[in-house]
């Protein structure tokens, strides 16, 4: 039987969820192996080096960079207060006298006789890494960080904007195919994540901004009104490095798309629960996608927890998802995987795979296909 092999997004009723939570530099881990985490405790820290400022000393005080140190007040790797004196001269029988100041608090790195600069280094800057997630300290990577596991429901969005975000889990739309509107978002919604069906306008996305909503799960948004968000044209898609208030996630697309009914129901069944979310996105090589993550309660479970499988690939019957134009976003079923190399309009000869949506039977590229996997 003919298979393609395509990542596809997963929506997983109950599976084992792993999350590495690694501090950018080695530091101290702060929980132990088995302990229970919330998704704000804290499991690692460590300090990241403050930035550089170069003073040249010796030209601010007019003297030759032989004698910058012999007038520095206190020695090498002593710290300042911001606008404390750090170097000065004996001027002429006491009087007369010049100075500099620590532009910041600050520790002096080195002095150089050769430019008769002085390296200052701002204080280190604390970095502190959460749990995300609500679970189990499954693994600890020493002065590193840990590995949080726990039961949960995972779903991946196609696309998303915004890092990671937390809160409980509001569904505002009846239906799949409803629209959130600007309207249905409250102030009372400060700090959950909200679930809409087809569709989130930049007016609506706006307010949830005021509201300091956590986050969205939608079906689609207008691709050109992300410039308006971000500020730039959205050019390749990384993301997730964006300071937003309101994390966005698609699963379906751009435009106005209904949201995949096993994904809303799904949403729907955890109305209430407490959810993390991440939006950052990366399309090309090590593929990154939106994720919802719903730790489950003891009672929640039904036992038929598995890990993420690795994909079995596109084959007749499967549930796809396309993801380049002119069909960006539609969702459809295999009817068959021809195994002969098909001729595009571009005159390009590529494998392509019959996919059946609304009613319509459709010849489309396998490499713009990804599989919508359910469990």
């Amino acid at each position: 039987m003919a298979h393609s092999y395509t990542p596809g997004l997963k929506v997983l009723h109950e599976t084992k969820v792993k999350k590495d939570r690694i501090l950018p530099l080695k530091g101290e881990v702060v929980v132990k192996l088995n302990d229970q985490v919330t998704p704000d405790d804290i499991v690692a820290r460590t300090h990241l080096p403050g930035n550089v400022q170069m003073m040249n000393v010796g030209n601010l005080l007019n003297i030759d960079p032989t004698d910058v140190e012999a007038v520095m007040l206190k020695p090498i790797g002593s710290k300042y207060a911001k606008g404390e004196i750090i170097a000065e001269t004996k001027g002429f029988f006491g009087l007369f006298k010049s100075n500099v100041v620590a532009p910041i608090d600050c520790t002096c790195e080195s002095v150089s006789a050769i430019t008769g600069q002085v390296v200052l280094r701002d204080a280190p800057i604390p970095v502190e890494v959460d749990a995300y997630m609500r679970g189990t300290v499954a693994e600890v990577v020493p002065e590193e960080g840990v590995v949080i596991e726990a039961d949960a429901v995972f779903i991946q969005g196609i696309f998303g904007i915004g890092g990671e975000s937390r809160g409980e889990l509001v569904v505002l739309a009846e239906s799949r195919e409803d629209e959130l509107t600007a309207d249905m978002i409250k102030p009372e919604h400060a700090g959950k994540v909200l679930v809409g069906g087809s569709f989130l306008s930049l007016n609506a996305y706006k307010k949830a901004l005021e509201m300091k909503v956590a986050g969205i799960v939608v079906g689609g948004f207008n691709y050109y009104d992300l410039e308006e968000i971000l500020g730039y044209t959205l050019g390749v898609a990384i993301t997730g490095s964006e300071d937003l208030v309101t994390s966005l996630i698609l699963t379906e697309g751009y435009g106005e798309i209904r949201m995949g009914s096993r994904t809303f129901d799904l949403l729907k069944l955890h109305h209430g629960k407490f959810t993390s979310i991440n939006g950052a996105t990366q399309i090309r090589a090590g593929v990154i996608r939106p994720e919802i993550v719903i730790p489950l309660n003891k009672e929640d479970l039904k036992g038929d927890a598995q890990a993420v499988k690795i994909n079995e690939g596109i084959q007749a019957g499967s549930l796809v998802r396309v993801i380049r134009a002119p069909y960006f976003g539609r969702i459809g079923t295999v009817v068959s995987l021809p195994s002969a190399l098909h001729k595009m309009e571009s005159e390009t000869m590529v494998r392509v795979a019959e996919i059946k949506i609304d009613d319509e039977v459709m010849t489309i590229p396998r490499a713009n296909l990804e599989m919508v996997e359910i469990d």
